[in-house]
């Protein structure tokens, strides 16, 4: 009988939504940490990124409903190590940075640890995707008592745990929902601040006035939701 290989679990997956990225996924495949697992998601690109991502090395998973929210929770299903990260695909996050963010929820000082984004050069961030996110920050806080002044993609968090939320937006405020949720089931959540870069490519989201408006307006509507009775992360 031929002996079979099977290779060891990774210590941590790292969800990374995707949609023609083909040309920032070198740089960030070649920044996983070591035994981690990259699960891009890929959703609905037209360009060559499912085939890059897989020759480099990653899990691919394909979400074929388009949405932000759609392509993370995808992800999330889809990953079975205890602990799970998000990022973008785009270049503009390290994915690297999240080794700390790691270390804080296995050293059970936190249940959920997001990044602040601070802008490295004027492209990074347009102003008009800034003021949405500060808006919503401040929406986050009177909903919440949360003092948090980013809602970015950098996180990480346990993944049953994230799993018991029941998160259900499949567009723009699943970032928000996550948050909102886990406040709401008396999560500690820690923020730290990690460099944002100009990312490769252009924009699906903050990229324009409209498509800002329209995550913004996602948000929105996570915040007028009735809070969910969600699973306590301890």
């Amino acid at each position: 009988m031929k002996a079979v290989t099977i290779s060891p679990p990774s210590d941590v997956d790292v969800v990374l939504p995707c949609l023609n990225e083909a040309g920032a996924l070198p740089w960030v495949l070649a920044r996983i940490p070591a035994r981690w697992r990259a699960l891009v998601v890929d959703n609905g690109s037209t360009d060559d990124s499912a085939e890059i991502a897989r020759s480099l090395g990653a899990t691919v998973v394909h979400e074929p409903r388009r949405g932000f929210g759609a392509a993370c929770h995808a992800g999330l299903t889809a990953a079975t190590a205890e602990v799970v990260c998000f990022c973008d695909c785009d270049a503009s996050l390290d994915p690297a940075l999240l080794v700390p963010f790691v270390e804080e929820i296995r050293g059970n000082e936190a249940d959920l640890v997001l990044g602040r984004r601070r802008p490295h050069g004027r492209a990074a961030w347009p102003a008009h995707a800034r003021a949405g996110n500060l808006a919503l920050a401040r929406m986050l806080r009177r909903r919440t008592g949360l003092r948090l002044h980013d809602l970015g993609p950098l996180r990480a968090a346990r993944r049953e745990q994230l799993l018991g939320l029941g998160l259900t937006d499949r567009r723009s405020g699943y970032p928000l929902q996550m948050v909102v949720r886990a406040a709401d089931a008396g999560w500690r959540i820690t923020e730290h601040d990690v460099p944002y870069l100009p990312r490769t490519g252009a924009s699906k989201v903050t990229g324009t006035w409209r498509g800002t408006w329209q995550a913004v307006r996602d948000m929105s509507r996570v915040l007028r939701e009735t809070p969910v009775r969600a699973g306590s992360a301890r």
